[in-house]
């Protein structure tokens, strides 16, 4: 044995194995060795304590077991008392968590056990950075956006293993939740641009949902970003460009309408249908027109006055949308109706009925209307039209009630203005101009705020499974409890069951298709079990309320009782890492972002409110 390594087992021996029972280990410490720390070949090395690493060596192989706890127990060679601490030695707990192979890889899990008597020893700086490598090989994308929090050495975070996979950061208010987020991300982004810059941005897309305004300053995350500031008080927003044909989807028109899946939703289907019937016709305004004033004539010649009145209702509707202003006035004007005859007649002349003489409808008020009409110039306002014209179509043909249509009609017109401040049917530009994309919904009324992460994202999903060769996407869901959460007494059922379903099946499925989810929330309890469980790497800051400890505790498998246990005293900035990209949890300590890199989240100090400008 050389003179180094006679020196090392001198110096870096702390004790010996005195008890094995499966992955628990016991070992007696050396009286001399209850320093807090080693000085070993000019480096200061930590001494073993609570959560720190010790390695037991059986023959070539080195095991490595992490100390859960420890106590004093009597020296069993000399009699003595409890209060002569001298003849007292610590006793190790220590579990099995891995073990060094014959290329002095560390491999976790438990391949052989410790004998009784084997030494045990405190890891070197080499042997710490061995535990805690993460990446596969060397020479692997990795990024580093902190150190452990015991050892304080450099954690190289992989980026494949991370990155590819859905990423789940909890933490309380103030926890230090939103830094880590945006360090991940702002390392991650400036990685791949230092690799290849072209073929990220070609290839690589980073869309952020950021519902507080908070990562809008210009060099968080990246000078190279777009930002979305959506607005639903004004005009003055960034509009989202949407294509025609998505606008005009079944699926998104039903989000917006919250129409009912066995109703609402085969009306709108045929209201679409309509729309593309006329708009694909050689002249659409002419088609519209003819399809007006034939039911203008179906109305006027109805025997039932309740449903002839309501469907004159329906009609002005239409018609109050005019560009030209000719449905202001009143349809029924020159119209009365005749109770013993069951039929309408001209006001001008009582021998005229228009059941037994139709010709004479062209001369009312309505059928001018209708034969001139001209729609608005917008896609939605037109949608709502079609919508009308659809509902007196089922109406007349006895195939719809209008009790059960009308309500969807009039929830999407509420939406109308909201739906135009926020997206841009008529661009011709696409959503990711760039490819790290911010989308602020900080003005955004509560309603919208719901409904446009689900409708963007559901575009976006759609697209990158029609065509997942054009590369990655990253999609960021800060505070994603006000979007993901299964409380919310706001909706209806059926909404908020297709929302959940939506963003489901996007974290289940969607790493087939290079799509990767990153969810933030400060309540993980009420965020869907099914999302929660999902995700692949967590990234765990301090929780306290005891719902989302549960949550937690049923949602990753991969935490043990003593770490679990350490999630509500955890310091700021301080979080448990944990999932398939490492072998074991790790508590990293995130290093704070620069002020001016960092998002918008910290807490508003009063002593600087009292300082002198």
């Amino acid at each position: 044995m050389t003179d180094h390594r006679l020196n090392q087992e001198a110096v870096l021996r702390i004790g010996e194995v005195t008890g094995v029972s499966g992955r628990k280990v016991s070992i007696r410490m050396d009286k001399a060795k209850n320093l807090p720390d080693i000085f070993f070949d000019g480096d200061l090395v930590k001494s073993v304590a609570v959560g720190s690493y010790v390695e037991m060596k059986k023959g070539f192989l080195t095991l490595i077991g992490k100390v859960d706890g420890e106590h004093s127990e009597p020296d069993g060679s000399k009699k003595t008392d409890r209060a002569n601490n001298g003849l007292f030695q610590r006793e190790l707990e220590v579990s099995l968590v891995g073990f060094i192979n014959n290329r002095g890889m560390f491999t976790g899990g438990t391949s052989e056990l410790p004998l009784i008597g084997n030494q045990a020893f405190v890891p070197t700086r080499d042997r710490i950075q061995k535990i805690h490598n993460l990446l596969k090989q060397e020479g692997d994308l990795s990024i580093t956006i902190g150190e452990t929090a015991y050892e304080k050495y450099k954690i190289e975070l992989p980026i494949d293993g991370l990155m590819n996979s859905h990423i789940a950061i909890f933490g309380n208010t103030g926890s230090g939740k939103s830094n880590t987020l945006a360090h991940l991300y702002q390392a991650f982004i400036k990685r791949m641009q230092t690799e290849n810059s072209d073929h990220f941005t070609k290839r690589c897309r980073v869309i952020i949902f950021d519902f507080n305004g908070e990562y809008s300053r210009d060099d968080c995350l990246t000078t190279k970003k777009s930002i979305y500031n959506l607005s639903t008080r004004n005009d003055n927003g960034r509009k989202i460009p949407l294509d025609v044909d998505s606008l005009l989807n079944l699926e998104m028109i039903s989000i917006l309408a919250d129409a009912t899946e066995k109703t609402q939703k085969p009306f709108l289907r045929r209201s679409i249908g309509l729309y593309h019937k006329i708009f694909q016709s050689e002249d659409p305004v002419c088609y519209l027109r003819n399809t007006l004033t034939l039911q203008v004539q179906q109305i006027l010649q109805m025997a039932d006055k309740d449903r002839a009145f309501l469907l004159l209702d329906y009609l002005s509707q239409i018609l109050r949308s005019d560009e030209k202003g000719n449905g202001e006035q009143a349809l029924t004007d020159d119209l009365e109706w005749h109770n013993k005859s069951e039929g309408f007649m001209l006001k001008s002349n009582n021998n005229i009925f228009f059941h037994s003489k139709p010709d004479h409808i062209e001369q009312t008020k309505a059928f001018h209307a209708a034969s001139s009409f001209t729609p608005a110039n917008d896609i939605l306002s037109t949608l709502i039209i079609i919508c009308y014209v659809q509902l007196i179509y089922d109406v007349l043909s006895n195939r719809a009630q209008n009790e059960h249509i009308a309500p969807v009609i009039n929830k999407l017109k509420s939406k109308q203005a909201d739906i135009e401040k926020i997206f841009d049917p008529n661009s011709e530009d696409s959503l990711f101009d760039k490819n790290v994309v911010i989308i602020s919904l900080n003005d955004v009324n509560l309603e919208m705020k719901k409904t446009i992460p689900l409708l963007v994202c559901r575009k976006i999903y759609q697209d990158q499974k029609s065509n997942v060769d054009q590369g990655s996407l990253s999609i960021v869901i800060d505070e994603a409890h006000n979007i993901l959460s299964t409380e919310s007494s706001r909706e209806a059922e059926s909404w908020k069951s297709y929302r959940l379903e939506t963003f489901e099946e996007i974290i289940k499925e969607g790493r087939k298709f290079g799509t990767f989810v990153t969810i933030a929330s400060q309540r993980p309890s009420d965020i869907s079990p099914t999302i929660t469980s999902q995700a692949h790497n967590y990234f765990i800051h301090r929780l306290i309320n005891e719902g989302d400890l549960r949550a937690i505790s049923k949602a990753v498998s991969y935490i043990d009782k003593l770490t679990e246990e350490s999630i509500p005293v955890l310091p700021v900035g301080t979080c448990i890492f944990s999932g398939v990209a490492t072998q074991m949890p790790m508590k990293l300590k995130i290093w704070l972002l620069p002020d001016s890199n960092r998002p918008k989240s910290s807490t508003l100090s009063f002593a600087d409110l009292l300082k002198a400008d």
